[in-house]
């Protein structure tokens, strides 16, 4: 990042949801200003926008309070490094997307120093760590809404905010084309297909992947006609490999690097981790059972600061438990392999699922690369 007097924007996108909407923000600046130069940490999305990231963003793909404390050191280190560059860099502007533990603080550091910050993906302050309100406030100059109903919230606790809808909504079609998302994966047309999403974090990987293999094996004996799929991350795809091997199913659960939306475009159901994956999986309008399973430490200080009864963000947005939640001790293979089976075996629930979904969709279709470059130009100009 030259200090040439061209436009500069840093920004921190901390795991692969963060790089998917971090590259379509890119597509509004780049629109906005194509001269942009941009450099901090990020992912593949990113970089194809000529993006410089300084520290592999996996480095920051870390979920829950035990694993957190476990990689602590080193990214307390980085973001103090990160810090320092910047603030002898000076960019225009910080942008952290999403990754509120590791952005906030680094955005509150660079704001008392005088530069411009912004925060895109509001903290479900709304679902759990009500508390974070007052460290947004100190962080962000403005937050980047992707929910219709936060900027209300963030307003009446003093802090500037826009709907910019969620980018996601645009980019994935009303009425997903399964027949050609089959087709391109290599799967049989009519023989069902069932997706599983284990996670984009290691730990994710750790906790989650063996059930998921495990549910696969119980419901492939019950159904032998099914063909699984599972989109990983690259980087995690020997460790994915290594407790499919363990499995028993290697061979049966088709491995693919990365193509979660084709995957989740070609499926009749979805085994998937509670995450952002979640509301593609809505998007795409497809029948899922939420798992999620985490060190039991870490469960239980969530659980303590959780101000919903909804854990998945479709439930929470349909304010309704539209599609079941596994967690913890509940996320055996057994429950997970029959909560699949049943949306399966159940069309008529599922055609009434995809209508609620259809209309999610709807309401959270923006222009957002516009509205995100909107509003980052008034920051700019303030």
């Amino acid at each position: 990042m030259q200090n040439d007097g061209q436009r500069r924007f840093a920004l921190v996108a901390g795991e692969a949801s963060g790089d998917l909407l971090a590259g379509l923000l890119l597509d509004g600046l780049l629109v906005r200003w194509p001269d942009l130069q941009t450099a901090g940490i990020g992912g593949p999305r990113m970089l194809a926008h000529g993006f410089q990231s300084w520290w592999p963003q996996e480095k920051l793909a870390v979920r829950g309070y035990i694993e957190v404390l476990r990689h602590y050191a080193e990214i307390a280190g980085i973001r103090r490094q990160l810090k320092a560059r910047l603030l002898q860099e000076r960019p225009q502007l910080f942008i952290g997307v999403d990754a509120p533990d590791f952005n906030l603080d680094l955005e509150a550091g660079l704001r008392s120093r005088g530069m411009k910050t912004v925060h895109f993906v509001c903290p479900s302050i709304w679902a759990w760590r009500p508390e974070r309100i007052e460290k947004i406030r100190a962080a962000a100059d403005h937050v980047l809404c992707i929910f219709p109903f936060e900027p209300d919230l963030l307003a009446e606790n003093g802090v500037a905010a826009s709907y910019v809808g969620h980018p996601v909504a645009n980019v994935i079609p009303m009425i997903p084309d399964k027949i050609g998302a089959r087709a391109a994966l290599g799967l049989a047309p009519d023989a069902p297909v069932v997706a599983l999403l284990p996670g984009s974090r290691r730990s994710e990987i750790r906790y989650l992947a063996s059930r998921f293999f495990a549910a696969a094996a119980l419901m492939q004996a019950a159904r032998p006609e099914l063909q699984f799929v599972a989109p990983v991350i690259p980087g995690l795809r020997a460790e994915v490999e290594a407790l499919l091997q363990a499995s028993g199913m290697a061979g049966r659960v088709k491995l693919l690097d990365g193509q979660s939306h084709t995957v989740l475009a070609a499926c009749d159901a979805t085994l998937i981790a509670s995450g952002t994956a979640t509301l593609e999986a809505a998007l795409f309008k497809r029948p899922m059972v939420i798992a999620y399973n985490m060190n039991s430490l870490s469960w239980g200080l969530m659980r303590r600061k959780q101000l919903q009864p909804w854990v998945g963000l479709p439930n929470i947005l349909c304010r309704d438990f539209v599609v079941p939640e596994l967690l913890q001790e509940a996320a055996t293979p057994e429950a997970l392999a029959q909560a699949t089976l049943d949306w399966l075996g159940a069309p008529e629930k599922t055609r009434a699922l995809q209508q609620r979904f259809s209309e999610l969709h709807v309401q959270l279709q923006r222009d957002t690369p516009t509205l995100c470059a909107d509003a980052i130009q008034k920051v700019l100009e303030s």
